[in-house]
């Protein structure tokens, strides 16, 4: 859908530089997502592997996250080999909803209630992302944190929209349980891609 350089705004690796690669398609559906236009899948012109590896190695980030839409949609086995070629490492922001296919440095795992993550796939995350957009969201963060490896950093993010009832709940929540971590979307607050 869009490649762009900017600076990370969620999660550990918030203000840092990235490349972001954003790939059309979506098989998730979640009625608050910011970038509804990635989810069709054919609504976005295929690119070379190359063009996108060599646009990713110009802009001088030596991380590339790959999100959409749900990016687990497509084999990505190919782009991240490439890139990781190339001397930079691969983040994958996802829902989990299919395999994972590729070379990642980075998971992040964000699942979300609108459709169920490949059983596996908590296994794999080097961070859990949960986003709040409700009390009951809290809850849903707790069974997945269940599932995940024991050095999985924990976040809870406030949905945009919904940031002012959603930080009080998540505030009193960590306080109650110090393992998780806030994470905001610095990037809107910068008003950057």
């Amino acid at each position: 859908m869009e490649m762009f350089h900017t600076i990370q705004g969620e999660g550990y690796y918030s203000g840092t530089s990235a490349f972001f690669i954003r790939l059309g398609g979506c098989d998730v559906g979640c009625h608050w997502c910011d970038v509804k236009d990635s989810w069709p899948v054919d609504a976005h012109p295929m690119l070379e592997i190359d063009k996108i590896v060599s646009s990713a190695k110009a802009s001088g980030a030596k991380v590339a996250v790959i999100t959409g839409g749900e990016p687990t949609m497509h084999d990505l086995s190919q782009l991240t080999k490439h890139l990781n070629q190339e001397g930079i490492d691969t983040h994958i922001e996802t829902s989990g909803t299919n395999e994972l296919t590729g070379q990642w440095n980075w998971v992040t795992y964000s699942p979300k209630k609108f459709k169920a993550p490949v059983s596996r796939f908590a296994k794999l995350a080097s961070e859990l992302k949960v986003v709040v957009y409700n009390k009951s969201d809290l809850k849903f963060a707790e069974e997945h944190a269940k599932m995940v490896g024991k050095n999985c950093l924990l976040y809870l993010q406030p949905e945009w929209d919904k940031k002012e009832t959603a930080m009080p709940l998540i505030i009193d929540f960590i306080k109650a349980n110090p393992r998780w971590r806030v994470s905001l979307q610095a990037h809107k607050y910068l008003q950057i891609p």
